[in-house]
Parts: C-alpha cells; structure tokens; sequence
C-alpha cells in the first residue's frame, strides 16, 4: 500500500489539492502497479512563516515579490 506524504505550502484551493491527489494516484497506479483504492495520500499545508529558502521565510518571500511588482509602471 503506497503512502504518499504531500508537503505544500498554505493557499490551495480544494479543486487544486484534489487534482493533485488524483494525478498522483494515477502515477502511482501507473508506475508501481498499485491499484488506485491502495494509494493513501496524505497533505500537509504549511505556513509560509514557518518554510524557508535560503534562510528566508516564505512569507518574506513573498513581500518582497509583491512589494517589486508594485515599483513597476
């Protein structure tokens, strides 16, 4: 029985998290020969304060993103 952990940042939508769940079913059905209703499929959000890259958060990240885009005409 494959047991897949999915670790992704907060801001999905449902749609997006159960679109994933099912290409990854089916590439684990495809690959490894699983049937689909053996997949176990687990997601763990996590906050962008609380991942980081390179030393920076996430969040961070992203501010300084979206404070550039604003300096843009």
């Amino acid at each position: 029985m494959p047991i897949i952990q999915l670790n992704i940042a907060e801001g999905r939508t449902v749609e997006q998290k159960a679109d994933a769940m099912a290409a990854i079913t089916e590439a684990v059905v495809r690959t490894l020969g699983a049937r689909p209703e053996q997949v176990r499929i687990m997601i763990n959000e996590v906050s962008p304060v609380h991942y980081a890259i390179a030393g920076e958060t996430v969040a961070a990240r992203n501010a300084k993103t979206a404070a550039a885009g604003k300096d843009k005409p």
